[in-house]
């Protein structure tokens, strides 16, 4: 990967935060020309490091009231079950973050729902009815800080 210099990680802050910046206003915020600023733009998304651009919603203006740390233990560690599982939560659309973590459990879900009638139903009739899993955690999210 290329090595990124000072204005590359001003860009990179900007668009983090907004998106929806155009060229024009990077570059005056990073004090080039609009030229330069596109290139710079367009070659980090070329090499990867700017990877898309995403809307964040409201969740709850559109019906996801519950947010749900899910932890997640497998029965065993063999390939098998690994691939079922994660091929399976990739097809859960109330999965929005998924990691593979090492320590006591081993994956990390954070699910979104609309109450906890939808989540129970979600846990027995879908996540439950994936191979392998051990055992399932639930912490509900009473408020986010960050």
């Amino acid at each position: 990967m290329s090595v990124l210099d000072s204005i590359d990680h001003q860009i990179i802050t900007l668009l983090e935060a907004n998106g929806k910046m155009n060229n024009k206003e990077v570059a005056g915020k990073i004090g080039l020309s609009v030229t330069p600023t596109f290139e710079r733009i367009k070659r980090l998304e070329r090499i990867g490091v700017i990877q898309g651009y995403a809307a964040l919603i409201n969740r709850k203006a559109v019906g996801k009231e519950l947010k749900v740390v899910c932890q997640v233990s497998l029965k065993s560690h063999e390939k098998e079950g690994i691939d079922v599982f994660e091929s399976a939560v990739r097809e859960l659309p109330e999965v929005i973050h998924a990691y593979h973590v090492a320590g006591a459990t081993d994956y990390m879900l954070t699910i979104e729902v609309a109450n906890m009638e939808v989540y129970q139903d979600f846990l027995k009739n879908q996540l439950a009815c994936i191979p392998h899993i051990g055992q399932v955690n639930s912490s509900f999210v009473m408020s986010e800080l960050k």
